[in-house]
């Protein structure tokens, strides 16, 4: 996707925040010059602020990165300059590695200052960190204290003997917190069930803390315990900890990852077929279009060749076709005329003995791999019929029986683990990424992202305005407006995904009329654009 593109639309322009009018220009009532909606003018050394630390929401810290002015009688409030032209606002989020631009009214709101204090707080207590540099049979630690002095460095095996040196090692490390180069695994798994404080760490960022340590480039398994376990001493302040999920969720969670990767191969070998029938066969490819449907591997298995389909006759055609629930007015004719003419256009007898022998095979474990996914969503199914979230994601427009349970499992029944939804958004790959320099704003897609949760929330989306009025006003929008269908769908997503946090966090099902309520509360341009196609 362009960065062209994304420059003019609504959903990714960033609003412009233009620098505060001198007391000077407001005491002479002059007016204030245009100002360009491109980049913001320079400012004056004096009104500069330095922000220290931020939120990952782009909430100002409580701890004094910008003290508030008191309402002094003799200082007159300056007022923001105005806009030379009308500009676009945008709907989407700052991107989460910036810090905010916007002016920030009054203090932090009590609940950011309440979890922030609390964060903090538990962060105070900490007195080592630990570097956890991961791998498939062994782990490497290191440990730093807070002045950032290495008191204990060490190596275990991935076995129960392993983890039960790490865990005598590590006691007398009473406050101790871990940073790790994921998320999940083996290895994070066996942190959180012995109660460590886990702090997950971004495989690029890993990389730039360890060039920090090593510019010349130099990478060993201690070297980046080393790094993280000094990045988390350093910064840690700002991370959030890896909260565990409950049993059923973190359960769902990993039956739906597996059952999307047992899909994928099914892809793969159904392409397989295909290429392989295309050698030898191709009077079937042209009779049957959805090679994802079983009773296509059974007219293979039960036809292997061109020569056995023409042997059959029409009579036993027929007969699979309505054992198979294949019949249909508009494609008897085109079926019944394919397998009369397999044999004219065939390859050679040596092609399709080896080709044939190949496609049986891939049939056969197509078929066994389908009764593994059934049985993948008959559990699916059930857990999610008694997970205690089950009517609040069963509420979901577009989401059926197949999305909600992902979705749950992808995010999760608990709001904190994100803070607000504009990081669930950036886990999730719908917020783009910007990009500033000068006069230079670009935004691009946010590629770095959970791709389990991308991926569901592109199906749902897609799946999405086609049930839903408003949805499909908002997607036909974003198709006229010259964007992708791809691009449509992510912009849709990051609206769904703004629904669904405030879902999960009041805990209320999707509510349709609400909805429009609030869209015409707020002035959205979707209800008016819906009742301008109606007319």
């Amino acid at each position: 996707m362009k960065a062209a593109r994304f420059h003019a639309a609504p959903d990714t322009v960033s609003t412009v925040i233009h620098p505060l009018a001198s007391r000077a220009q407001q005491s002479s009532s002059q007016r204030v010059p245009a100002v360009s909606n491109c980049a913001a003018a320079k400012m004056k050394s004096s009104e500069k602020v330095l922000r220290a630390r931020h939120y990952r929401a782009g909430r100002i810290t409580p701890e004094g990165s910008r003290s508030a002015a008191p309402d002094l009688t003799k200082v007159i409030r300056s007022a923001p300059a105005p806009l030379a032209v009308p500009v676009p606002k945008s709907e989407r989020t700052i991107a989460q590695e910036a810090p905010c631009i916007r002016l920030t009214v009054g203090r932090v709101p009590m609940m950011h200052q309440k979890k922030g204090q609390q964060r903090m707080k538990e962060w105070k207590e900490i007195t080592h960190y630990a570097g956890f540099d991961w791998a498939r049979d062994h782990h490497a630690v290191v440990i730093v204290d807070q002045q950032g002095q290495i008191v204990s460095q060490f190596q275990f095996d991935h076995s129960m003997e392993g983890w039960k040196e790490f865990r005598q090692k590590s006691a007398c490390f009473a406050k101790l917190a871990v940073a790790i180069e994921t998320n999940q695994g083996a290895a994070v798994d066996q942190l959180l069930q012995h109660g460590y404080r886990v702090y997950p760490v971004n495989p690029a960022a890993a990389a730039g803390y360890r060039l920090r340590k090593a510019p010349s480039g130099t990478k060993t398994d201690y070297l980046d315990g080393w790094a993280l376990a000094d990045a988390l001493r350093v910064d840690g302040q700002g991370w959030k900890t890896l909260q565990p999920m409950d049993e059923l969720s973190c359960q769902l969670r990993l039956l739906c990852r597996d059952e999307v990767g047992l899909i994928e191969q099914r892809t793969a070998l159904i392409s397989q077929l295909q290429q392989a029938l295309l050698e030898y066969y191709p009077a079937a490819l042209e009779a049957f279009e959805d090679w994802s449907n079983p009773s296509t591997w059974d007219f293979v298995i039960q036809f292997p060749t061109p020569e056995a389909l023409t042997k059959a006759g029409r009579r036993r055609w027929e007969k699979f076709l309505h054992s198979h629930r294949l019949w249909r007015t508009q494609t008897l004719e085109k079926r019944l005329i394919a397998f009369a003419q397999a044999e004219q256009f065939k390859a050679s007898a040596a092609v399709t003995i080896a080709k044939s022998q190949l496609a049986l095979s891939l049939c056969k474990l197509l078929r066994t791999l389908q009764q593994q996914l059934d049985q993948y969503r008959k559990q699916i199914a059930a857990l999610f019929e008694k997970h205690p979230e089950h009517d609040l994601f069963g509420s979901l427009p577009g989401a059926k029986d197949a999305l909600a349970p992902r979705l749950l499992g992808a995010i999760g029944p608990d709001p904190s683990r994100y803070g607000t939804f504009e990081v669930l958004q950036s886990f999730a790959g719908t917020a783009p990424i910007s990009f500033q320099s000068g006069r230079i704003h670009k935004a691009k897609v946010r590629w770095a992202c959970d791709k389990f949760l991308r991926h569901t929330v592109h199906l749902w989306a897609d799946s999405f305005w086609k049930v839903s009025a408003w949805g499909e006003a908002y997607y036909r929008q974003k198709r006229e407006e010259g964007k992708s269908h791809a691009c449509a769908l992510r912009c849709l997503g990051q609206r769904l995904l703004k629904i669904l946090f405030r879902m999960i966090t009041d805990k209320k099902p999707y509510d349709a009329e609400l909805h429009a309520r609030n869209q015409q509360k707020h002035g959205s341009w979707v209800p008016a654009l819906m009742q301008q196609q109606a007319n």
